[in-house]
């Protein structure tokens, strides 16, 4: 927009150079040539007063006068020994001839080039040219500077928007430049305001909510537990068994909302990450659980010379767990869940492959809504959380995740990020 107003004003000022200098240049042109028109023929009258005397010593006078006009300009002087005419000038492309009778005596010529004349007037434009030029230049360093101040209020409105879609709720804008601009920087402030405390009210309600929560569903599912114990009917007992997997299954939706409460505050502090070892790290917690499935867990891909990734601190794990946790309840016993890494300058992207239904195009498109569940065990026994948490922690780190189709006929979860390096501008 600041190049767009300079050139603008720039535009508008040769505009005006244009409107009001070449309507004066023309008529100054015009004044050269009528100077010159006059003074060639004032020359000439002042010669035919000499030739007209007719005495020798006018003659004489004639002859010097004429060897001296002709050294100092460029015009040339004729004597016509007879003219019937009047005083005459007339131009034509080569030059200007201005004829002057001397009573009987003849008349004396004179033809002026009006390459001479050409010359000045080009002066003249060029001089001119020259000066609208500076004018220009001038009026272009001070056009910037002016726009850059006008729209100084402007930038600072869109820096604030950048950080505010950053999700930096602190973000405010100053309040400055003409009182337009400030009505809208005190009303985006105020706006920003009341964003930031709706959503430190919200994060705060959910966070109290699940901690609160998390007590009685505790004391709720050992009761049950109880209960089934001392319990011989097998209906009595299938009725509170399923009850008991209900508890479970808000148990995790707790556990659910208070990770996406902590994931949508707003982020806190990086630390680099060895990925190969959170893999690691992360199997080595789920085999057990694999195991009595049947379930194999492997590892694969350019695991040595990975570079580091920049993370909030236990995002990683939480996002392997939550994708890990997905896999082993959609996929059949017996099945293979592989881990695949692949290591860039650019990119660092992590691919969880499991043989379990997959997803439609449709259901992928709505995997990241909060509290959709899919097909399978995920469906009936998930929270529905488990990917909208793995989205919002990998974008708040600055990577992506997408869903494709396993090549085993599952489903991929791919995750990129950037290496620290790229990140630092190294």
């Amino acid at each position: 927009m600041i190049r767009r107003l300079s050139v603008a004003y720039v535009v508008l000022v040769a505009a005006a150079l244009l409107a009001f200098k070449v309507p004066l240049a023309i008529p100054v042109s015009e004044h050269v040539r009528d100077d010159t028109e006059a003074t060639v023929q004032r020359d000439a009258t002042a010669m035919a007063l000499l030739l007209a005397n007719g005495d020798e010593a006018s003659r004489g006078s004639l002859a010097t006068t004429i060897r001296a006009y002709e050294r100092e300009t460029p015009g040339r002087v004729e004597v016509l020994p007879t003219w019937s005419g009047g005083t005459r000038a007339q131009w034509d492309d080569v030059a200007l001839v201005v004829t002057v009778p001397a009573s009987t005596q003849g008349a004396v010529r004179i033809s002026y080039p009006t390459g001479e004349i050409d010359e000045e007037v080009w002066e003249i434009w060029a001089v001119r040219a020259l000066l609208a030029g500076g004018i220009l230049a001038v009026a272009a360093v001070l056009g910037a500077v002016a726009v850059r101040r006008l729209t100084r209020p402007l930038r600072d409105l869109h820096a604030m928007a950048g950080r505010l879609s950053d999700g930096d709720l602190t973000a405010r804008a100053p309040v400055t430049g003409p009182p337009e601009m400030q009505t809208l920087a005190r009303a985006l402030n105020s706006g920003a305001e009341r964003l930031e405390g709706l959503i430190a009210a919200q994060q705060v309600f959910v966070a109290d909510a699940s901690h609160q929560l998390r007590t009685p569903l505790t004391a709720l599912r050992l009761s049950l537990d109880n209960i089934a114990d001392g319990v011989d009917d097998p209906t009595v007992r299938e009725d509170v068994e399923q009850a008991a997997g209900e508890v479970v299954r808000m148990g995790h939706l707790v556990n659910g909302l208070l990770a996406l409460a902590r994931a949508d505050a707003t982020p806190g502090g990086t630390e680099p990450v060895c990925v190969p070892e959170v893999i690691e790290q992360r199997l080595a917690v789920w085999r057990p659980a694999a195991a009595e499935r049947g379930i194999r867990l492997a590892a694969t891909g350019s695991s040595e010379g990975a570079p580091l990734v920049v993370a909030g601190p236990g995002h990683l794990d939480q996002v392997l767990d939550n994708v890990l946790a997905n896999a082993l309840a959609v996929s059949p016993d017996g099945a293979t869940i592989r881990v695949d890494l692949q290591a860039s300058q650019d990119a660092v992207v992590i691919e969880v492959h499991d043989e379990g239904p997959g997803m439609t195009a449709d259901e992928k498109a709505r995997a990241f809504d909060r509290f959709w569940r899919g097909r399978g065990l995920t469906g009936r026994s998930g929270s529905g959380l488990g990917l909208a948490i793995v989205k919002q922690l990998v974008t708040d780190d600055g990577g992506s995740v997408v869903l494709d189709d396993a090549p085993t006929g599952g489903l991929c979860v791919r995750i990129s990020s950037q290496p620290a390096s790229a990140r630092s501008g190294g």
